[in-house]
């Protein structure tokens, strides 16, 4: 079958203009908060959630685990996360794949977003090989691109199981070799020592490249590489158990969510009956309650399965691009960070 030829010029026009990430420490949105937390509706929430956050970093005890879901990273959040990250603001990550494969690993190997200023058919996208996100665009070349940069990983290592952890792990240490953009989330975990995982990790362009390395180790006659989702939810138990006090900061929800807060069921199911709850829990989503879901439960519906706790907890019901730069930047200049204890959790699996 001939593959049809791509408008070059007509490609080069849609994606002129790349997304340009917010940079937290370039303005002190504190002035803004605390004008907020005087004013009602999600305002008042937001200034509400950032004063909890800022709670996580000021209580000695407390680790923080960031949790990501949706398209953040490629709508401008990207150094924001980044950010994070290298000012010991987060101690561990739970995201989808897309998160940290499609998007963030992607932008580390030279590749852009670009934001969607017209909007053709989808049909036109589809023929011209760019992906859509809302009003963001990606280069599908770029994307598979990325696909086969996972597969090159896999094949370089022992065909054995591994945690998602393990192979983000993997990731980031090819990057301190190879990758294009030092502000890389998955490379600056790498060299803090901040665990990742993806418990659906496959379903992102990794399950591509995972799935090409799988099938060509198969043809061959070789042994390959697989994903063990429960090591996931073992691992991440252990540092919920070794963490002891937690604080989330969740954008989104879905699987991520509920996977981070289970670990507090399942570390009792393991016998640490003595296991605290989530202490602190702030979630930015703009999910729906009524269907039962609000993308993985409400706050208060987490307490009732015994996983968070409702005194420190509070929902911001807004398209997280929106709020989560002014909550972040808020936190950053008042510094709490400073003085917070490194936890370095994936020294834990060493």
């Amino acid at each position: 079958m001939n593959t049809p030829k791509i408008n070059d010029t007509r490609k080069a026009e849609l994606l002129s203009s790349t997304v340009e990430h917010i940079d937290i420490t370039k303005f002190d949105a504190r002035p803004i908060v605390d004008a907020m937390g005087k004013m009602s509706f999600t305002s008042r929430d937001l200034a509400r959630a950032t004063g909890i956050y800022n709670q996580m970093l000021a209580d000695p005890d407390c680790s923080v685990i960031l949790v990501i879901a949706g398209s953040t990273s490629a709508g401008g959040c990207m150094d924001l996360y980044a950010e994070l990250v290298r000012s010991n603001m987060v101690d561990a990550i739970v995201a989808t794949g897309a998160s940290i494969v499609d998007m963030d690993f992607f932008e580390a190997l030279g590749h852009k977003h670009y934001q969607a200023l017209e909007i053709p058919d989808d049909d036109t996208l589809r023929s011209l090989y760019i992906d859509r996100i809302y009003d963001t665009y990606i280069d599908e070349e770029q994307l598979q691109d990325t696909d086969f940069t996972i597969g090159k990983i896999a094949d370089t290592l022992e065909p054995r199981p591994y945690s998602s952890r393990e192979f983000i792990k993997e990731m980031g240490k090819w990057l301190m070799e190879n990758g294009k953009k030092d502000n890389s989330l998955v490379k600056l975990a790498y060299e803090h020592d901040v665990p990742i995982f993806c418990p659906a990790f496959t379903d992102s362009s990794a399950g591509f490249g995972l799935v090409k390395h799988q099938v060509d180790a198969m043809k061959a006659g070789r042994r390959y590489m697989t994903m063990d989702s429960i090591a996931d939810f073992r691992e991440l138990t252990d540092i919920k158990v070794k963490a002891g006090t937690t604080g989330l900061l969740m954008i989104g929800g879905g699987v991520p969510k509920n996977f981070t807060q289970d670990t507090v069921v399942c570390a009792e199911i393991l016998g640490h009956e003595d296991v605290e709850v989530h202490k602190y829990a702030v979630q930015i989503t703009v999910a729906d309650v009524r269907d039962g879901a609000c993308s993985s439960s409400t706050l208060q519906e987490a307490a009732s399965w015994g996983k968070v706790s409702t005194a420190l907890e509070q929902m911001v019901f807004a398209e997280a691009t929106s709020v989560l730069p002014l909550l972040a930047s808020d936190a950053y200049h008042r510094g709490h960070w400073k003085t917070r204890a490194k936890r370095a959790f994936a020294k834990l699996f060493d």
